[in-house]
């Protein structure tokens, strides 16, 4: 992943991810395959921005491998 060589752990912030939580590698051939095989859903989004980024932080814990500590 450009910027993130060994991949975005979970608890880390992608480096390409806006002010305003959009991709910027969004469209450009140099995003990742994952990222563009994600489909968002209800379970995983919710109905609101706030919504999606508590959903979103509770993934990310869940799915943590042991060890790593949440960054900021």
């Amino acid at each position: 992943m450009p910027g993130m060589p060994e991949g975005k752990p979970a608890g880390v912030r992608c480096a390409h991810l806006t002010d305003d939580n959009r991709c910027e590698l969004f469209g450009r051939p140099e995003r990742p395959a994952f990222c563009t095989s994600l489909k968002p859903c209800l379970e995983m989004c919710g109905t609101t921005a706030r919504e999606a980024m508590t959903l979103l932080e509770r993934l990310e814990i869940l799915t943590r491998p042991k060890g790593v500590k949440r960054q900021k």
